[in-house]
């Protein structure tokens, strides 16, 4: 990993301003029409691949509010049941986005895909199960290989399941 590899244009709060309305309205659009349109994630590596994105919802561990965050997520099934795989990337920054800190503090969450919406609970994946899912994550979106090399910490992968 090398930090200073990550462009310094990506740290502007100009950047980190554009990303928050970005997020808003693609969330908005999402909703208000059930996920027809904003489903897909069509930046760096997905330009030509487009990656799918669902509404991860978790309640604030501050403001105990409801936040969603658009997210590319991987529908896994490998263990017999439907689970649905998201990653703290965060762009290689380094600290964890605000969504993964709510989701440890407070692990039920909502995940809308298309008009529908999952009940799950959601974990940070262990090693092993790390391990086993990056390299599926990086075929379903190429830049997470880049994102972690931009940064020093390890990058979260969280798994959603449903609630028992």
């Amino acid at each position: 990993m090398d930090p200073s590899r990550r462009p310094a244009q990506l740290d502007s709060p100009i950047v980190a301003a554009l990303i928050k309305v970005g997020s808003r309205l693609n969330t908005r659009l999402y909703k208000v029409t059930g996920g027809r349109l904003g489903n897909r994630w069509r930046v760096g590596a997905a330009f030509t691949k487009p990656a799918p994105v669902g509404l991860l919802t978790t309640v604030g561990r501050k403001s105990g509010q409801r936040r969603t965050a658009p997210l590319i997520y991987l529908r896994d099934d490998s263990t017999g049941t439907e689970r649905f795989v998201v990653v703290a990337s965060q762009g290689g920054l380094p600290r964890n986005p605000a969504w993964y800190l709510n989701l440890v503090a407070e692990p039920d969450v909502e995940f809308q895909i298309g008009g529908r919406t999952h009940s799950l609970r959601a974990r940070t994946a262990d090693p092993d199960e790390r391990a086993a899912l990056w390299p599926a994550l990086v075929d379903l979106y190429a830049d997470y290989d880049t994102y972690a090399a931009w940064t020093d910490r390890e990058i979260p992968v969280v798994i959603c399941e449903p609630r028992t």
